[in-house]
């Protein structure tokens, strides 16, 4: 078929802009040929406009995908972290696991603590709490770890930063306990009341399934448990629960087997004095071992006032001592007097 033929079948109505030309649009072809060469002008020139468009879009891709990968990057080195949060101390209660004895923050420690938490404005290192609901509870958080650190904020009135977690008991018990030993500042008693709660609370079934699960020795584990078993007479002859040593855990064990009575009876005896004996001295008198190799216990100074200057009066070991006047309180009829007291504790 010849080009004219060819042009004689096209459909110039179908044709875009073919007709009387707009006002700002240039003459278009009045020929078949010219109208065909003017159409295919027209759609190269828009395959061209879109095949612009295409790789302008296409390179947005690129930028987009290359920023959302670099923010996946970061976002990786975050998986599994979780934030921190400001929470009220009065949101927040101690578990039911807490391991802490009211002494433990009467201590200097603890006061050196709470110092540094004030200066800092608030605890630098988060405690860890999980959420509570019911009925009737105060609180909206539970302590895992961080007792001294959320004490320390409750008495100085600021917010504690804590991490908030979903755990159950025995993780909460086994995060506890870990945090406290990497910490070492739990004494034997305190950790021993802790086994015991958790075995209490059937957290584990056995001292050798709670050894295993938390990593500790069997053996250490099983002296703590004896501490805290003790009779709470025996602990209470203590200064405090602290003092207890994990070595004194046995003697005190084997001293109750032999004769429960008398070691109670010691106890009670000893609580009862004031002041009260160091803690070395209780665990000797406990054991009936008053006197063989023991120190004494040494009784603190008296002071007497003597009008205007005092006088002090120490003793220590062996029954020495030592009085010591202020300046201008030994005048010359207190000494003379003083010689004469002297003297006479020789027909003592």
């Amino acid at each position: 078929m010849s080009l004219r033929e060819k042009a004689s079948k096209v459909n110039f109505s179908a044709l875009p802009n073919v007709g009387t030309p707009s006002d700002d649009q240039s003459p278009r072809p009045k020929t078949a040929p010219g109208a065909m060469m003017a159409f295919a002008h027209d759609q190269r020139s828009e395959l061209i406009r879109e095949n612009e468009a295409l790789r302008e879009q296409a390179g947005r891709t690129t930028e987009l995908q290359a920023k959302l990968d670099e923010s996946l990057l970061d976002l990786m080195q975050w998986n599994g972290a979780k934030a921190t949060r400001l929470l009220d101390a009065s949101d927040i209660r101690p578990s039911r696991f807490a391991n802490r004895h009211d002494s433990s923050f009467q201590s200097a420690a603890f006061e050196q603590l709470k110092a540094e938490i004030r200066d800092a404005g608030c605890n630098v290192q988060p405690i860890k709490v999980r959420q509570v609901a019911g009925e009737g509870l105060d609180a909206k958080f539970e302590i895992v770890f961080g007792h001294r650190r959320w004490e320390a904020c409750r008495q100085l009135g600021i917010q504690v930063s804590a991490v908030v977690d979903n755990v159950e008991d025995r993780v909460l018990f086994t995060e506890m306990d870990r945090e406290n030993r990497a910490r070492k500042d739990l004494s034997p008693w305190e950790q021993g009341a802790m086994y015991r709660r958790a075995l209490d609370e059937n957290l584990f079934p056995s001292n050798k399934k709670m050894a295993e699960a938390l990593g500790v020795d069997l053996g250490a584990l099983g002296r703590t448990l004896v501490l805290a078993d003790l009779p709470p007479e025996v602990v209470a002859a203590f200064p405090s629960p602290l003092d207890l040593q994990f070595r004194w855990a046995k003697p005190l064990n084997d001293a109750l087997e032999r004769d429960r009575g008398a070691v109670l009876r010691r106890a009670k005896a000893i609580a009862g004095r004031t002041p009260r004996p160091s803690s070395k001295v209780v665990f000797a008198e406990l054991l009936g071992q008053q006197g063989r190799g023991v120190e004494p216990f040494n009784p603190p100074p008296v002071v007497v006032d003597l009008g205007g200057a005092k006088a002090t009066l120490s003793e220590a070991r062996g029954g020495t001592g030592t009085l010591i006047f202020e300046a201008g309180a030994l005048t010359p009829e207190r000494k003379k007097a003083l010689l004469a007291l002297l003297e006479s504790f020789r027909t003592i």
